[in-house]
């Protein structure tokens, strides 16, 4: 399972023109899933993500996590984390999952992270998405569960 992680002031998805996810201060969360995962992967990622001191305590440290400051994540399924551009100009997806595995684990995900306490907003898993972000910092991470 690979995330990337983006800080954020504000952020919402849409599809066709329609807000389906919005947030305020938190995480932005792009979701990929290959074949290899499972639900162990899913709860290393969820408590990795929740942990993270990559938010500025008084004295401008980053100490504190999204838990700690009270933010919402907004999580977006992205197979094409899974993309290899080593080869050729067009990206090769077969190391993301399939759709009806990426999308269990993508939702698993989801509901361990809201077990948690947190409040979760998704895109629609498989659709044309457009993200909006003011991106905090910045502050960009990528954290792979297989690394």
């Amino acid at each position: 399972m690979k995330v990337v992680v983006q800080r954020s002031k504000q952020a919402s998805v849409s599809v066709d023109g329609e807000t389906v996810g919005a947030i305020d201060r938190g995480l932005v969360l792009l979701v990929g899933v290959t074949h290899e995962d499972n639900e162990a992967d899913v709860r290393w990622m969820a408590e990795k993500v929740a942990g993270l001191r990559i938010f500025e305590d008084a004295d401008g440290k980053m100490n504190h996590s999204v838990q700690d400051v009270g933010g919402a994540i907004l999580s977006v399924s992205q197979f094409t984390l899974y993309g290899d551009c080593r080869k050729g100009r067009r990206p090769n997806f077969m190391a993301a999952a399939r759709p009806e595995q990426a999308e269990s684990l993508y939702d698993a995900f989801n509901a361990q992270l809201r077990a948690m306490g947190f409040v979760v907003e998704t895109g629609k898993f498989g659709a044309m998405m457009d993200v909006s972000l003011i991106n905090w910092g910045p502050v960009t991470l990528i954290i792979d569960s297989k690394a």
